[in-house]
């Protein structure tokens, strides 16, 4: 990937928690007058959850490991892959591991482009890609017991409809 775009992604992988309105301000500061539009997902850990036909498990905490410096590595490829795609003017994604409990803040995933279309297509693909590409493990533990979460076929499948390059942002009709 050229310097160019790696100079428009920036990914941290950590433990403590992160501001989410903090960092749309960053990323709006860094873009502006060159951004039309900022769009961004934020993923928090659930009180429960539900693997495909079974009942809901309920979760006290969930433990993210990773692999370090393979995780951002990663995390830096799908970003990098994005600005390419869509053109964008940035791309922020901050992924947290360590002990967490039902309503914390797990991930950051956000895309400044010209255009809102670029901007979603973009925050969407590295949202769906980042669920079955970066190193990351998790452990649900509540009453009934600790398990590890397996990798969900509707993850794959979300995955699967970025196969196809879509020229979406590019142009204007």
């Amino acid at each position: 990937m050229n310097e160019s775009i790696q100079a428009r992604v920036r990914i941290r992988v950590q433990q403590e928690d992160f501001d989410p309105a903090r960092e749309i301000l960053t990323l709006e500061s860094q873009t502006a007058g060159r951004a039309g539009a900022v769009v961004s997902f934020t993923g928090l850990a659930r009180e429960r959850t539900r693997e495909e036909g079974q009942e809901a498990f309920p979760v006290e905490r969930i433990t993210l490991e990773h692999y370090p410096g393979m995780t951002e590595h990663s995390l830096q490829e799908i970003a990098e892959r994005a600005v390419g795609r869509w053109e964008l003017e940035s791309a922020l994604v901050i992924h947290r591991y360590g002990e967490l409990r039902p309503g914390d803040r797990i991930v950051l995933v956000a895309a400044a482009s010209a255009h809102r279309d670029a901007a979603f297509e973009a925050c969407r693909y590295m949202v769906d890609t980042l669920k079955t590409e970066a190193p990351f493990w998790k452990r649900e533990s509540g009453p009934r017991g600790t398990r590890w979460v397996e990798a969900k076929a509707s993850d794959s499948q979300a995955r699967e409809r970025w196969e196809t390059p879509k020229e979406i942002g590019r142009s204007r009709p």
